[in-house]
């Protein structure tokens, strides 16, 4: 019982994460804050109020789709650094689809969710495609197409249909028909938070990608080339096939979370002037969660959960980038997952040979 929980990826996770918290304490100590001033802050931030928790929950929805997308990627092999730039066309199409396009309200939603789908999934194909054709490193790529993504947001949210009126440097507001929030009448019984559908769509996602990849013959198909391209081929796998399919699937996941993030949240795209950081912050998501599907929508609201709760520190002068230190802090512990395990089960293993002489 005890070599099976010392073998837990789930021990170390934790641990990772305790650790994250206690190297920002030392941190906050060093800048003359109190720790528990400020994780009192960052706790009441979050629990504090029935509303403080749906933002919660609303801040991780975008972020449990991110992490998928980078969850799904590494079970089959690859690597998604492009999950920024899926999430941003993803936005772009949401958008545009938002403004240009008026239908009956669920029919508008639906249309929204299937450009941005499909526009994640172009952007993460084109990678593939590059990679199968002429063998282009898909993470160079990835780059790449993620300051095509930013650049050309820029560009269309600049013209004259998509601009807003208002001066501000941003797209106009999608139309009404177009939102996923939950009715105003609705609003007090969620203790005044503006919650919206993209919550149980990032969360039924979750389950879909776990009943892919573990009770399909897809999903095989997706690990076996994961786990060796070599090997699949040899049993008869198209490798090629199933990497643009994992490529495109993988985009599909981030374009949906930038739809997400506008028909719930923003309602708009503002003109960037740096990564918005979604994609990357998947990685984070994935790599909390175990890169398990199921893992994602706890990662994912851990980490929404910081980030709501993190804006209110700045109310007892605490730099909201303590948050991401914490973060960094807790990728950095699990990544080195390996050598730590390695040591402490080393440890165990002595001290059992010790008592057994």
């Amino acid at each position: 019982m005890k070599e099976k929980i010392l073998k837990s990826s789930l021990l170390y996770t934790l641990l990772s994460i305790a650790i994250g918290f206690l190297v920002g304490a030392v941190l906050l100590q060093a800048i003359g804050v109190s720790p528990v001033k400020a994780y009192g802050k960052l706790y009441q931030g979050v629990f504090g109020k029935p509303k403080f928790m749906f933002y919660s929950i609303i801040y991780g929805a975008p972020l449990i789709f991110t992490g998928l997308s980078v969850a799904f990627s590494f079970r089959t092999g690859i690597f998604n650094i492009g999950a920024e730039g899926q999430f941003v066309m993803g936005s772009l199409a949401a958008v545009v689809v938002g403004i240009l396009f008026p239908l009956p309200a669920p029919l508008h939603v639906l249309l929204c969710l299937v450009v941005a789908a499909l526009a994640g999934a172009l952007w993460g194909f084109l990678v593939g495609l590059l990679k199968v054709k002429k063998g282009i490193n898909e993470v160079l790529s990835y780059i790449m197409f993620n300051w095509i993504a930013f650049y050309f947001s820029n560009y269309v949210v600049n013209l004259k249909t998509i601009h807003t009126d208002q001066g501000a440097e941003a797209s106009k507001n999608i139309l009404a028909s177009a939102s996923m929030k939950i009715p105003q009448a609705m609003i007090p019984f969620a203790g005044g938070a503006e919650l919206h559908a993209g919550v149980p769509l990032a969360l039924l996602f979750a389950f879909l990608i776990w009943f892919i990849l573990s009770k399909t013959t897809f999903g095989y198909q997706l690990r076996a080339v994961g786990y060796s391209r070599s090997a699949a081929e040899y049993g008869g796998i198209n490798s090629k096939r199933v990497f643009l399919l994992s490529m495109s699937l993988s985009g599909v996941l981030a374009g949906l979370g930038g739809a997400v993030q506008i028909l719930g949240m923003s309602e708009r795209v503002s003109m960037f002037a740096a990564q918005e950081g979604y994609g990357f912050q998947g990685i984070t998501v994935a790599l909390i969660g175990g890169t398990h599907p199921l893992g994602c929508i706890f990662s994912g609201l851990f980490y929404g959960a910081m980030k709501y709760g993190g804006n209110k520190l700045t109310t007892v002068d605490v730099p909201a980038e303590v948050v991401s230190i914490i973060m960094g802090t807790i990728i950095i512990f699990i990544a080195i997952t390996p050598v730590i395990k390695n040591l402490v089960q080393r440890g165990f293993q002595k001290k059992g040979e010790s008592h057994a002489k």
